[in-house]
């Protein structure tokens, strides 16, 4: 029994794309911390909350299809489960694909911890022609269930105060029993086994888990005899391994759980159905999905061109009515130049292309579209040589590449993991993005600020494939859950919206302002020449001019700063008047790809150490030499 007042600690675990952290999100309203799981790199959310005067620990940890872990998340979600406290589970399963999700329920009752059964997207099974007892069902699991909708909020609060119920009421499930004789070959291990979770250790051994043979420990010479014994026994009676035999069983059971409380008509037909036979279709899809980030960068680059020119302008005034005010050769005026246009730089250039572009970002994530690009672009990553899971890491980095660095752990291969990193990181993300809007966007156009994209895509694809060629090996094919559509939430848009601008404005707005300043001051004590000339094989070869060496230098930290330090590096905002258009374009073509900013680096290096870090470094700013050189050379000729 958990005592009054004590903070109850809740893990939510469930299959991927099931709805787990929209009502997670629900809940606690994007105020969680990223930790990271001990020991390891893999991420989860946890967020205090405070519901129905309950204080909790929300956890919600990285979805898994299975204790049986299949890539790293996995198995340290499963680690999490078995080695933490915790006082109950909230097991959220997609209802429209209840009976594959109950294989996990069915394996959550053997933890020895209350667990509720959280049905979520009912109105998906609905629509599927799935009708489910959620009383049926209870009765057969001998656990509270709960049916949501957590995207609109339906019966969230239900499914929290029913966790908090059995978490106080401390009364453990009973787990679905297995046939006779695996019933037997279990209780043959499990009675030597002096834990509370005997019957799952005695389970995960038989099935010859290696994590639970190394989590036994000193027990295991003692469990032996009885382990093999048990395997035997099973695999003589079955004609198959005991793993083999008891997957089947789960799988069996789920089933069997399914239909006695779930009868399955005729699915509704509707618009979606039809939607999908478009945007999935292997010619069609392609086109809608160009038309579709067509769309996505016109509206990010109109919003951002009517709302960029007059606080543009505002900045651009407040910098001359200050020279009007201070010497204009002094320190003073200097430091305070570079404190406006760090200001103007994050507040009249970043934001107002990077709020509308985080809003569409959003409203293709939460529709469910951006599983389905994946899928459209699984047949360029083989022709590329890679495994079709590689598309999710390259569809994070258009937001940050250190998340797409993260996301390539889901590649069990690891050269695989490691070109996918390198590709990933090519990707514009949003700080890039920001360059190409308002720059070549803003001083030369639309059309060749997208055509930016379509060469990042033609460099990436061919990068890849000479990488492919140098490292050989056979990539498997892709299995990739499609969520069904979904009607965004904007309230839950926002708050995923506002989580990241405010990510920008406290960590990347102090570093934008304090590194104009630093440029100002450096070009008063004409200390910036030094920098410059450090970079001058590249901007003399690119055929820039020298003084945009250390904007460059400067974005290493953030790729934002090579924008905004590159209007105090020229000494005006009026960028047009001193670079040529082919020098804005060569410019922003060298941003896209050279060295990555100094948070990624690191986790390269912690992913994958120092020397292939450093090839990652070299081959990047490679690549973005050469392609700066044929830009330069072709627009010269045309």
């Amino acid at each position: 029994m958990v005592r009054n007042g004590a903070t109850l600690k809740i893990a939510l675990i469930g299959q991927p794309n099931c709805g787990k952290s929209t009502l997670f999100n629900h809940l606690v309203g994007y105020k969680a911390n990223t930790s990271n799981l001990p020991g390891t790199t893999v991420e989860y959310l946890r967020s205090e909350a405070v519901v129905a005067g309950h204080h909790l620990e929300l956890i919600d940890l990285p979805g898994t299809y299975s204790l049986v872990p299949l890539d790293e998340a996995e198995a340290e979600t499963r680690n999490f489960l078995v080695s933490e406290s915790i006082d109950a589970v909230l097991n959220v399963v997609d209802a429209s694909l209840l009976s594959r999700s109950l294989e996990l329920t069915l394996q959550m009752l053997e933890l020895d911890v209350p667990v509720v059964l959280c049905l979520n997207m009912m109105d998906e099974a609905r629509r599927k022609g799935i009708n489910i007892d959620v009383d049926a069902l209870s009765r057969r699991l001998g656990i509270p269930v709960v049916a949501t909708v957590a995207v609109r909020g339906t019966g969230v609060q239900e499914a929290v105060a029913q966790t908090i119920r059995a978490a106080q009421n401390a009364r453990t499930p009973t787990p679905v029993p297995y046939s006779a004789d695996i019933e037997a070959a279990i209780r043959r291990v499990a009675k030597l086994i002096a834990t509370d979770s005997a019957r799952l250790l005695a389970i995960k051994l038989i099935e010859g888990d290696p994590y639970f043979r190394r989590l036994a420990g000193q027990q295991l010479p003692g469990l032996e005899a009885a382990i093999q014994a048990s395997q035997q026994a099973i695999q003589s009676t079955r004609g198959r391994p005991a793993d083999q035999v008891i997957s089947a069983e789960r799988h069996a059971q789920a089933m069997e759980v399914f239909e006695s409380a779930a009868t399955v008509g005729a699915p509704i037909r509707t618009l979606r159905d039809r939607v999908d036979r478009v945007l999935m279709h292997r010619t069609f899809g392609l086109i809608a999905l160009a038309g579709i980030l067509y769309s996505l960068f016109f509206f990010v680059f109109k919003i951002g061109t009517a709302i960029e020119t007059p606080l543009y302008g505002l900045f651009f005034r407040l910098v001359a009515w200050l020279g009007g005010v201070l010497p204009a050769d002094g320190l003073a005026f200097a430091a305070l130049r570079g404190l406006l246009e760090g200001v103007g730089g994050g507040l009249a250039i970043v934001l107002p292309y990077l709020v509308p572009f985080l809003f569409g970002l959003a409203l293709l994530e939460d529709i469910g579209y951006l599983p389905r690009a994946g899928y459209l672009a699984d047949g360029l990553m083989h022709r590329i040589g890679l495994h079709g899971k590689s598309i999710i890491p390259f569809i994070l980095g258009y937001g940050c590449s250190v998340p797409a660095v993260m996301a390539t752990r889901i590649l069990e291969n690891k050269r695989d993991r490691f070109i996918t990193a390198m590709l990933a990181i090519m990707v514009p993300c949003v700080a890039r993005t920001t360059v190409i809007y308002g720059l070549v966007g803003y001083f030369i156009g639309p059309h060749l600020a997208f055509a930016l994209y379509v060469i990042n895509i033609l460099v990436i694809a061919i990068t890849g494939r000479i990488l492919t060629k140098l490292l050989p090996s056979v990539t498997p094919g892709l299995i990739l859950e499609i969520p069904s559509y979904k009607v965004p939430s904007l309230r839950v848009m926002g708050a995923k919206m506002w989580m990241r601008i405010r990510e920008f404005l406290r960590y990347a707005m102090p570093i934008l302002v304090l590194g104009s300043i630093v440029m100002s001051v450096l070009e008063y004590f004409d200390v910036s020449r030094f920098l410059n000339a450090l970079v001058l094989p590249i901007t003399w070869s690119l055929g820039l001019p020298m003084a945009v060496g250390v904007p460059l230098v400067f974005g290493i930290f953030r790729k934002e700063l090579s924008l905004v330090m590159l209007f105090s590096a020229l000494g005006t905002m009026q960028v047009a008047s001193v670079l040529s258009s082919g020098q804005m374009f060569v410019f922003a073509l060298f941003t896209l790809f050279y060295i990555p900013c100094v948070a990624t680096i690191a986790v390269l290096h912690r992913e994958f150490g120092t020397a292939r870090t450093a090839t990652v470094i070299g081959a990047t700013t490679g690549t973005a030499l050469i392609v700066g050189l044929i830009a330069r050379g072709v627009w010269a000729l045309f």
